[in-house]
């Protein structure tokens, strides 16, 4: 082949003619598909439209430096960089676009996010992992700008701990390859804005692993200058303290222009040089980019932009500037060129054109059949005449979506409520088939699904021996996270004094040094990416336990736990997974701060998470055992009250599983139910006492995780028993008392066994105030739960038990 120098400063970095103009039409397809794909939007066959157009050139040049087992965690412009990596076909891009719900057609997400999100499969179906080595790999797109730099650390990190560990490469040769993979990241200039970025760089600059940031600056964000949003206008300026030198650890920054095909590729070839083999981060600031159609699909960027500005664009669109570029060097003519072009617009057309049909073919077949089904029905019923209107206005719909045949399908029960069971037979038998196929396909793998969920693991019970010690909780998990590491080197341990003090409450302490730093280490005060830490390295094969030091500081990571963990196995319908364990502590202290409960916040913002909440260190520890060998993400808060207390060591300290889901009977009891988690247990447990007294029995079940919650229905048959029940915690009014309320009396159909009205005990709307007098009056105390249980027995026999 003829080969063409393309950097003249750079003898070394040749590509053949033929690898030239073929990055020339792909360039020109991924064009072709943002164009088309806008005219989809606006002729009514998808919902919104986002593209990467404008950026086709600096992610062709990315391309050619990724390599097998690497990993991206970027943005919604990158499609043609995951077309150039094999990892996206354009067919595959409008099957997204279109929301086609097969991961087979739309392997990224199942048509569960919006078109731009991409995201390839890690996991075989039943939830092993592939060889990631021999993959090139994307981590699934999240929306929130910036959102995907956490994680982005979390993926490089993985590769430092892979290069540095023996013991992890014998064990995990699926994962990495002695630690030379590197996480490319990717975020629009605007998004470097938030904090989340910022807090990114400065974690990996402190780490020094190996990941290369690539930021698309085409100036803008939406209607945004970039004066309004970035100092001095330029990130690259910004972050220039971060630059490595002699003498000091840093950063490697690139600034390389978005239309200059020759120093693209040799600044992306340098980047990834120094990534991969310094494991050192680059920062690559591609500027000059444009952006042809604007935003997306809601708006048009003649609004904002000058006259000027949108010429210079058409000027240095970075494909027409790498048509000239072709043509200077005498590699193609203009004629050969606008071949290529039109054979490019061919092959995007086909390319939709074959979403399409595929979309659209496996809905209509479904209204065929509806329709078909509806008419069979009429004849014989008594709205005979209204089910043939709705038949034919069916068949009528143009480009019909699912929620066309489904809705109609539906009224035609609803009119045929009066008719016999076999004139509606059939249409019934069809919608409840559709029903279980729809839940599939947009409801599915909210959790784990695969051979790894909680579910399947056995319950082992902590056993003791006849000289079991009577020991500090907090010992009970220092030996347990001290068998963990010995006998898993994917567990490590990481967080804010973590390391050398062992935690603030001293469950790793001297675990540091008797395994390293790289299996326990210290971490600067920055919750959301010691989260994104966890992400990334979970999902690479690793078992992160990430420490968040305070229940309250919980609310910095909300987000990406959120946004990201709590949502990852569902927006991928199980093609991915980050089985990351996340450590805190809360509940009983004193103040405003550090003494929160905010459960109910957790509970419906980690939907798609485990959420345990122990009683006491040794269910922590069986809760650990049981996450370590499961492959979902959890939160586990333990009892910041409870480390001091005396708990028996268990003889089988590593080995002991608690069962998430299933809740204990602490009390056994007949009158009265109460339901409740954490350290309210030993608050309930003392109240019991002090009613027993009074000749009221309570049952009092801990329910030991509220995600999942009680898959036995423990607490149902506790009121078929009692006929009365309280639910009790920390949290305010409605919080997660509320959450554990409708579970059991709607989700477990308890309402039909209560005699009493069922009742919540909970914190006051406040937050705590400080001092022994503020928990007092602030949180639930004994006084409070015998008051209410009193009080509601009074109702019930006020002879037995007077007015107070």
């Amino acid at each position: 082949m003829e080969e063409v120098a393309v950097n003249k400063k750079n003898k070394s970095l040749s590509l053949s003619k033929d690898e030239i103009l073929n990055d020339y039409r792909l360039a020109q397809q991924s064009r072709q598909a943002s164009l088309m794909g806008r005219k989809e939007v606006f002729m009514g066959k998808a919902k919104f439209g986002i593209f990467g157009d404008g950026k086709e050139l600096a992610q062709i040049a990315m391309a050619k430096y990724f390599k097998n087992g690497d990993f991206r965690a970027g943005y919604y412009r990158d499609q043609t960089f995951m077309f150039a990596i094999g990892e996206l076909t354009i067919q595959e891009y409008f099957a997204q676009l279109y929301a086609h719900a097969d991961v087979d057609a739309e392997p990224a997400s199942g048509g569960r996010l919006m078109n731009g999100h991409f995201g390839t499969r890690a996991l075989e179906q039943n939830g092993e992992w592939k060889n990631l080595t021999e993959m090139k790999n994307s981590a699934s797109d999240i929306s929130p700008t910036a959102s995907q730099m956490p994680k982005l650390l979390g993926l490089a990190y993985a590769s430092k701990l892979y290069r540095q560990n023996n013991n992890l490469l014998k064990e995990l040769s699926n994962f990495s390859i002695e630690g030379n993979e590197v996480a490319w990241g990717t975020i629009g200039n605007a998004s470097t804005s938030e904090g989340m970025f910022y807090e990114t760089i400065n974690a990996g600059g402190v780490l020094q692993v190996p990941m290369v940031v690539s930021v698309w600056d085409d100036e803008y964000g939406i209607s945004v200058p970039k004066e309004y949003h970035t100092t001095k206008g330029s990130i690259s300026e910004v972050l220039k303290g971060f630059q490595r030198t002699d003498d000091q650890k840093g950063y490697e920054i690139l600034v390389v222009k978005g239309w200059d095909y020759e120093a693209l590729m040799s600044t992306y070839q340098n980047a990834a040089r120094i990534a991969r083999e310094e494991h050192v981060p680059v920062l690559v600031h591609v500027i000059e980019l444009t952006q042809p159609q604007g935003h997306s699909t809601s708006g048009s960027h003649e609004r904002y932009k000058s006259k000027e500005r949108l010429e210079w664009e058409a000027d240095y669109d970075c494909v027409r500037q790498f048509q000239e570029y072709i043509i200077e060097q005498g590699m193609a003519t203009e004629e050969e060129l606008a071949e290529i072009d039109a054979e490019a617009k061919a092959f995007a057309k086909a390319q939709r054109e074959a979403a399409w049909k595929a979309f659209a073919g496996e809905i209509k077949s479904e209204l065929q059949d509806a329709v078909s089904l509806i008419e069979q029905a009429a004849p014989n019923s008594r709205q005979k005449e209204k089910l043939v209107v709705l038949a034919d206005e069916l068949a009528k719909t143009m480009n019909p979506i699912r929620k066309d045949v489904i809705s109609a399908v539906r009224k035609a029960l609803l009119l045929m409520r009066f008719d016999g069971a076999d004139v509606k037979q059939n249409l019934k038998l069809w919608y409840e088939q559709q029903k279980k196929l729809n839940e599939d396909r947009y409801n599915s793998h909210l959790y784990s699904q695969s051979d790894f969920r909680v579910g399947n693991i056995d319950e082992v019970p902590a056993q003791y021996g006849d000289d079991a010690q009577l020991v500090d909780g907090r010992e009970v998990l220092q030996a347990c996270f001290d068998h963990l590491l010995s006998n898993d080197p994917r567990v490590f341990a990481f967080g804010e004094d973590v390391g050398k003090i062992g935690d603030v409450n001293q469950a790793f302490a001297g675990l540091q040094d008797k395994y390293g730093e790289l299996r326990v280490t210290d971490t600067g005060i920055r919750e959301c990416t010691i989260i994104g830490q966890g992400i990334g390295a979970s999902m690479r094969g690793l078992r992160p336990i990430a420490e968040i030091q305070y229940l309250d500081y919980l609310l910095y990571a909300i987000q990406i736990l959120s946004d990201d963990v709590a949502c990852l196995q569902y927006r991928t319908k199980g093609g991915q997974k980050a089985p990351i364990i996340v450590r805190t502590r809360g509940h009983r202290l004193e103040g405003v701060w550090h003494s929160g409960s905010p459960i109910g916040m957790i509970l419906h913002s980690l939907r798609g998470m485990l959420v345990c909440v122990p009683r006491d260190m040794t269910q922590a520890a069986g809760m650990y055992n049981t996450l370590v060998k499961a492959d979902e993400p959890a939160l586990v808060i333990e009892c910041l009250n409870g480390y001091r207390l005396k708990e028996k060591m268990p003889a089988n300290i590593g080995e002991f599983t608690v069962p998430l889901g299933k809740p204990e009977i602490l009390r056994e009891g007949s009158d009265l139910t109460i339901v409740t988690y954490g350290s309210m247990c030993r608050i309930i447990m003392d109240a019991a006492l002090v009613l027993d007294e009074m000749g009221i029995s309570v049952e009092v079940i801990d329910v030991q995780t509220l995600l999942p919650f009680d898959t036995h229905h423990v607490i149902a048959d506790s009121i078929k028993k009692t006929n009365r029940v309280i639910f009790a915690d920390e949290d305010v009014p409605g919080g997660a008392s509320a959450y554990m309320m409708q579970q059991v009396i709607e989700e477990q159909g308890a309402y039909y066994h209560l005699d009493s009205e069922p009742a919540t005990i909970a914190a006051k709307a406040h937050r705590p105030a400080y001092s022994s007098d503020g928990d007092y009056f602030s949180k639930p105390s004994v006084d409070d739960v015998v008051e209410k249980v009193y009080e509601m027995m009074h109702e019930v026999d006020p002879n037995t038990f007077p007015e107070l």
